[in-house]
């Protein structure tokens, strides 16, 4: 999984986490209104945002599985290809000195 696509899902969770903390702040101050069109409404907030914490935890998961895998297969081929690891990390590491000793 790419870098790139990895820190968008965390950063998508952590968003999604504080919304989920907003909404139950907000429920919370509510509380005392008791008038009918309200009341409606926190009880369908509230089952959203308790269906919304279930499927975060859900993505972290499978975020947190899918990670631990592509280490894994990453660590297979290090070990199995050591001199091709060594090479490819030298090649990487010369782009990116030639890149920054350009600017």
């Amino acid at each position: 999984m790419s870098e790139v696509t990895q820190a968008g899902r965390d950063k998508m969770v952590a968003d999604v986490k504080v919304l989920i903390s907003d909404a139950e702040e907000l429920l919370k101050l509510t509380a005392g209104e008791a008038s009918g069109k309200l009341a409606e409404v926190r009880t369908r907030l509230g089952e959203r945002v308790a269906a919304a914490k279930v499927r975060v935890v859900e993505m972290e998961q499978a975020l947190v599985a899918k990670t631990k895998e592509a280490a894994k297969a990453t660590d297979v081929y290090v070990h199995e290809n050591p001199w091709k690891s060594v090479g490819i990390a030298a090649g990487a590491g010369l782009l990116i000195g030639l890149l920054i000793g350009r600017r």
